[in-house]
């Protein structure tokens, strides 16, 4: 399907209002068997379908398995308790320590900028997270900011949500200048889906703003399929780059969306024309309600290996996993001997 002016916006904040919360608008809008419209209600209830209109001209019609269409159509298969799959598969209240703040590994922390993003994605580890727990307000912020402040040992802060990047480029600027005051700090991450699914966030005022900060900014996309890339994307990591930005991307390998080398390999490729560097290719976070999406740990570790063998070694994202209480995220070869 070719991108159609209809679906364009040109404001980001005007596209995320009118993105399509109704499942019967999608399954209208792609011309999909409404025999499944029931299930798709009732997994919506729990976890709402949204997904920007612009992206709709990505997904091919008629088709159930389209793998962009696969990733934010709510299932009925979701709805189904699965032994082994938790609401807090990483644990994160642990490291909850502060409203608005985890501190999981050394050195580095993450803020919840947002408990919101610009799409849902089926199989986000964070869809139960309490974010309503999480807004820290004026005072809260302040409570944060001054637990960096007294952590030498944090060189790195993340910003992450939700998705950060639904935050406004003004509220960006402000938390950017107060955490440039915390001298120990070299780096600041973002990590976001919003640049694949809306490009037009890429602002000139955000690109401004990382190009002016002093510290080395990063921005960790997150697509997991050649078809989610465009133009349009690959001109706002140009932009990005242009601006000093190093610019990666991290994949969940999800069964039926990108468990095929071939599949694989045409996404490092593509990923790297538009200026991205693959970073991560991530095991699946067994989340409740995401289960239909794993793929088994010897089918990823042959699948890594066949791209391994296919392409250059900068263009292999690192297999990894997430293990509740582990220093940091873990080589699936290395998983084995952190949990004995």
């Amino acid at each position: 399907m070719n991108e159609s002016h209809i679906f364009l916006e040109k404001n980001w904040q005007t596209a995320l209002q009118t993105a399509i919360t109704d499942p019967q608008e999608l399954f209208q809008l792609l011309d999909l068997d409404e025999k499944l419209l029931p299930a798709a209600y009732a997994a919506a209830k729990h976890f709402p379908l949204k997904v920007p209109r612009s992206l709709i001209t990505r997904i091919q019609k008629r088709n159930i398995n389209d793998p962009i269409l696969r990733q934010i159509l709510p299932l009925g298969s979701e709805t189904k308790e699965q032994e082994g799959y938790s609401k807090d598969p990483l644990q994160e209240k642990k490291f909850n320590v502060i409203p608005g703040l985890l501190h999981k590994y050394h050195g580095r922390l993450l803020l919840t900028l947002a408990g919101i993003c610009g799409i849902n994605c089926r199989y986000c580890f964070r869809r139960d997270f309490p974010y309503a727990e999480n807004n820290p307000g004026t005072t809260g912020w302040n409570k944060a900011l001054e637990y960096i402040a007294n952590n030498p040992s944090i060189t790195e802060v993340i910003l992450s949500g939700g998705d950060p990047l639904i935050v406004n480029d003004h509220l960006l600027v402000e938390l950017g200048q107060k955490l440039s005051k915390i001298t120990h700090l070299k780096r600041l991450r973002i990590h976001s889906r919003m640049p694949i699914i809306l490009p037009e966030r890429i602002t000139p005022e955000f690109i401004h703003w990382c190009s002016t900060s002093r510290f080395k900014m990063i921005l960790v996309n997150h697509c997991n399929h050649s078809q989610e890339l465009n133009e349009n994307v690959a001109h706002a990591m140009q932009s990005l780059v242009k601006a000093g930005v190093t610019v990666l991307n991290q994949t969940v390998l999800l069964k039926g969306v990108n468990d095929n080398a071939q599949t694989l390999i045409e996404l490092s490729e593509n990923l790297f024309a538009a200026n991205i560097l693959p970073y991560y290719l991530h095991m699946l976070d067994k989340v409740q309600g995401a289960a239909h999406f794993d793929v088994k740990q010897e089918v990823a570790q042959d699948l890594h290996w066949q791209i391994t063998q296919q392409l250059p070694g900068f263009l292999v994202p690192k297999l990894v996993c997430e293990y509740p209480g582990a220093p940091a995220k873990l080589s699936v070869e290395h998983l084995t001997l952190f949990t004995g």
